[in-house]
């Protein structure tokens, strides 16, 4: 589960700590009335640790990383179709007038396009990551309506504990490895 280089985990706490914060705000779209508490204590979790992950990546910023040219092409590359195709879908979805599966959909997407990213940083935590949140997207449907909870409250929240778990983890392997 470790990264090959510690700037790549502390970045890696960064970016999930960042997107599990918008996760969590994304859960309190339509909330059952208990969440927001913990909604909210998740989102500033999720801050804290990219703050952490942000400032240990600063102080290693001279280290080596996964990152040269053709990886950080490639990169942008997979995160450029990630934006296309969620993008796509939400489109098409707000046509249909399904936006209740707007968040479903991009988590399936984000979830999709992780397999590639942790392909290219060798980072074996990001393809545990990736399939987590891909099953969080493809079980959400059927968990809401079971609960008659918000679509939107469950996998913002399942996803924004998964990357909220990374980013901690992320941040501890960097941590431990300082």
């Amino acid at each position: 589960m470790i990264a090959e280089h510690i700037r790549d985990a502390s970045a890696t706490a960064v970016v999930f700590g960042f997107f599990a914060s918008g996760w969590f705000g994304w859960a309190q779209e339509a909330p059952p009335r208990r969440w927001p508490p913990f909604l909210g204590a998740g989102s500033v979790l999720s801050l804290l640790t990219a703050v952490a992950g942000g400032i240990l990546t600063w102080r290693r910023w001279s280290d080596p990383t996964a990152f040269d040219a053709d990886t950080s092409r490639a990169f942008g590359v997979v995160v450029g179709i990630e934006f296309g195709v969620a993008a796509l879908g939400a489109g098409l979805l707000a046509l249909r007038r399904r936006r209740d599966l707007i968040p479903v959909w991009v988590a399936l997407v984000v979830g999709l396009h992780l397999f590639p990213v942790a392909a290219l940083i060798d980072y074996p935590l990001v393809h545990v990551v990736a399939a987590l949140v891909t099953a969080v997207a493809l079980a959400v449907v059927p968990v809401a309506r079971a609960r008659a909870v918000a679509v939107s409250a469950v996998v913002g929240l399942g996803v924004g504990v998964v990357l909220l778990a990374a980013a901690v983890s992320s941040l501890i392997i960097a941590l431990v490895a300082y």
